[in-house]
């Protein structure tokens, strides 16, 4: 009778099955680019003998190509800023060394991961900057508003904790005025003088015909938390809401409307409609006068009850 011989099938990987695993590997491994987008910034780099770039714009050239072309291989790519005076104290404190370009990749991947950065999707850079911009600017907002609250202390007169409820009282008070607000898109801007300076946060949000609130919820921890700020520090403070249809220009028969309120008490108090005018139509840097933004009615605000257990 004969025998047939069976051949033991190999289970190592082919070189070619091989390579394709890695560029799966490599596409399912996101990429951190720590990104510098001031000039000054990358002067400062300059001096460092290991950073060999001569001009900031062929520099952000090159940053662009590294993003195109990760993002053509289909790698998630996000992008945060890079701050001189940040690596150079985070490579005091590690005991890295400043001059060296595995001491930059270090750092890049430690500040993007706690940092600001915002997602690469294939936009100019000029806009990944803005939105890098604005996320870096939210972020030092919120973190300022968050020390203010850590520092607030208990309330003298009840000795509840002043951070707890001032952020729960924030939260109560953006829900009720969205959701009298009504249907629509609505953008509110949350001004709070404090330490100094003035906290100011922005959110966009959406109320569909079933009184359902859509908000980014990024933007309204910012919010609220800046509001929170002002409350527990019973700050002179403001918000405007406008309010539209939808995205774009509004219908001639629906105008974009703008309603405001002052922080007083620990809670808001609708402005007049005088009021409103007057705040929306002055430099807020200036105190000069602004013209009227066409298409836009200038209401008083709605009074909002304050919570059950104020």
């Amino acid at each position: 009778m004969a025998h047939t011989k069976h051949r033991k099938q190999s289970t190592r990987p082919t070189r070619g099955a091989a390579r394709s695993g890695r560029r799966t590997l490599r596409r399912e491994s996101p990429t951190t680019v720590a990104l510098l987008t001031d000039p000054a910034d990358f002067a400062a780099m300059r001096g460092y003998r290991s950073f060999t770039f001569d001009d900031h714009a062929t520099y952000l050239r090159q940053v662009e190509g590294l993003l195109r072309s990760l993002a053509s291989r289909g790698v998630h790519v996000r992008v945060g800023p890079f701050d001189p005076d940040e690596y150079a104290e985070y490579c005091a404190g590690t005991g890295h060394d400043p001059d060296s370009s595995r001491s930059r990749t270090r750092y890049a991947a430690d500040v993007t991961t706690t940092g600001p950065t915002v997602p690469y999707t294939g936009q100019p850079l000029a806009l990944l900057v803005t939105e890098l911009e604005y996320e870096t600017g939210r972020q030092a907002t919120w973190e300022r508003a968050s020390g203010i609250l850590a520092d607030a202390g208990d309330c003298s007169g009840c000795g509840d904790d002043l951070d707890r409820t001032s952020f729960d009282r924030a939260s109560q008070a953006l829900m009720r005025l969205l959701e009298a607000a009504g249907p629509g898109h609505h953008h509110l801007v949350c001004s709070v003088p404090a330490e100094g300076t003035t906290l100011l946060a922005a959110m966009h949000a959406r109320c569909d015909e079933q009184g359902m609130v859509h908000l980014a919820e990024a933007e309204a921890l910012v919010c609220c938390t800046v509001l929170a700020a002002g409350f527990a520090e019973d700050s002179p403070g403001g918000l405007v809401l406008r309010s539209g249809a939808g995205a774009g220009a509004p219908p001639p028969d629906r105008p974009d409307e703008v309603r405001g309120w002052t922080l007083r008490d620990g809670w808001l108090q609708p402005l007049t409609e005088a009021q409103v005018f007057n705040a929306y139509c002055t430099d807020a840097e200036s105190g000069d006068p602004v013209p009227p933004e066409p298409g836009v009615v200038h209401r008083p605000g709605f009074v909002l009850p304050p919570p059950e257990d104020d």
